[in-house]
């Protein structure tokens, strides 16, 4: 039986493990799900109110190289989509570097910044209805708020949870669930290590961001611009789970 020590630690039949190795597993299992369903519900609300993909910079850098060969009626939105983005990180980033933190101690104030950024889409939304006119400068400066959030996740979970999958690229999720799958099920010599593991990790976060999406588009479609509320509420409760862990 593990026993906990003076020095902070936890006495295991295989060793020490510290309480800050115990909390990056409890964020592992429970902060990538919650994410990923945040990220289908920016994403889908984004797409259906504002006319852009909030959490996927690569949809809109097909957009804007469209544009750039094609023509036609520019979405400003669109076009700064990436270079906020870019800003964004960076700027996280360096919000991580003046705090010195690492793992669970970091996640917390970027999890606050995140819930901070939607809780601001939640009222610019209700204040100025952007989605009456997707491609005007209301709806413009609600979407860079929303990227902006998305940025956040995106640097969180690279810097405090590494070895997580992606929340929101579900392209890579899915080929490494087929072929987690593929290896559970058969008996020759396995494609990838740790396949088991794995699928579960995947296949969480697969579920998840449906999960966002459905219920995302359902609130755009029953609750117009207090849509965003639903992305809120759940970041609010992952600040909040992860304000838990010590």
């Amino acid at each position: 039986m593990p026993r906990s020590t003076a020095a902070g630690r936890i006495l295991y039949p295989t060793g020490y493990v510290s309480d800050e190795t115990l909390d990056l597993a409890q964020f592992e299992k429970f902060l990538p799900f919650v994410l990923s369903t945040i990220a289908g519900m920016v994403d889908v609300i984004g797409f259906m109110s504002l006319g852009l993909f909030t959490a996927h910079v690569t949809g809109n850098i097909i957009v804007i190289a469209a544009l750039l060969v094609r023509g036609g009626p520019v979405n400003m939105a669109q076009l700064l989509a990436v270079p906020v983005f870019v800003v964004a990180v960076a700027a996280v980033g360096l919000i991580a570097k003046v705090s010195d933190r690492r793992g669970p101690a970091l996640a917390k104030p970027l999890l606050l910044i995140q819930f901070i950024l939607l809780s601001c889409v939640l009222i610019f939304s209700i204040i100025y209805h952007p989605a009456a006119n997707p491609h005007g400068l209301m709806a413009g400066v609600a979407a860079m708020i929303a990227v902006s959030a998305m940025a956040c996740q995106f640097t969180l979970l690279r810097l405090a949870v590494p070895g997580a999958p992606s929340t929101a690229v579900m392209t890579g999720n899915l080929t490494h669930t087929v072929l987690s799958l593929l290896d559970t099920l058969s008996r020759t010599q396995p494609l990838m290590q740790d396949a088991n593991e794995r699928l579960k990790k995947t296949l969480k976060l697969i579920l998840g961001f449906t999960a966002g999406c459905v219920a995302g588009a359902a609130a755009v479609l029953f609750l117009g611009d207090w849509a965003w509320s639903f992305p809120v509420v759940l970041a609010g409760s992952a600040m909040t789970l992860g304000q838990c862990i010590q």
